[in-house]
């Protein structure tokens, strides 16, 4: 049973500049998708919507049966999907634990020892103690990418969306990132989109949905 879904999805900016039009996706858990596609396509803007950050101009979007608009939007992000970053969005004055910390405030949901369980978090994700407590800036490119992961983990959503996770990492890390994610999917039966110009991620991907750019009318 599909746990996200699209109902004839379309979005436009603006009188008439369309950049989807009619997607109808399903999304389980327990698998990981790649939506890929061409600059323009539409990729991020898909995420977008998928995230509650923008409202599809077309069509549903259905979360368990329900359409989006009609949830929260905050307690949506905050409690149900969590979202990986292309630029990551972490906070660069405060440690990777101090991060994860302030996510698990921003949810609302009851977490024993937050600390505590941000830690254990990051050490899932593969920094130790040492690295948890250092300011971001301090951290490597793939180092951050993982605190981020830790970060959309920390109120415990089923769905995962990440935008170009692996993009600007080199190939061990990427091949690390991906384990990480199908351990979140295949091991732990979260649904996990990812939007990717990498073959290998696709490659990764239980499914894939290619989005090509709409030709202007």
């Amino acid at each position: 049973m599909s746990i996200l879904s699209l109902d004839n999805i379309g979005f436009s900016y603006g009188k008439g500049e369309k950049i989807l039009q009619e997607l109808v996706y399903e999304f389980e858990k327990g698998k990981i998708y790649a939506i890929v596609g061409r600059s323009g396509a539409g990729k991020t803007t898909l995420l977008s919507l998928l995230s509650g950050l923008t409202s599809p101009t077309e069509g549903v979007i259905l979360f368990k049966g329900n359409d989006i608009r009609r949830i929260d939007r905050y307690r949506y992000r905050s409690q149900y999907v969590g979202v990986i970053f292309q630029q990551f969005n972490l906070l660069p004055h405060l440690t990777a634990v101090e991060n994860v910390e302030l996510s698990m405030r921003a949810s609302g949901k009851m977490i024993r020892e937050k600390r505590k369980a941000a830690l254990q978090l990051l050490e899932r994700v593969g920094l130790d103690e040492r690295l948890a407590n250092r300011r971001i800036l301090k951290l490597s490119g793939g180092e951050q990418q993982r605190v981020a992961i830790a970060r959309a983990l920390s109120f415990d959503p089923e769905v995962i969306l990440a935008d170009e996770p692996t993009g600007n990492l080199d190939l061990t890390t990427q091949e690390e990132i991906m384990e990480i994610f199908t351990q979140l999917a295949h091991g732990e039966d979260r649904c996990v989109i990812i939007v990717s110009h990498s073959p290998k991620v696709a490659d990764s991907a239980d499914h894939v949905y290619r989005l090509s750019p709409l030709t202007s009318p």
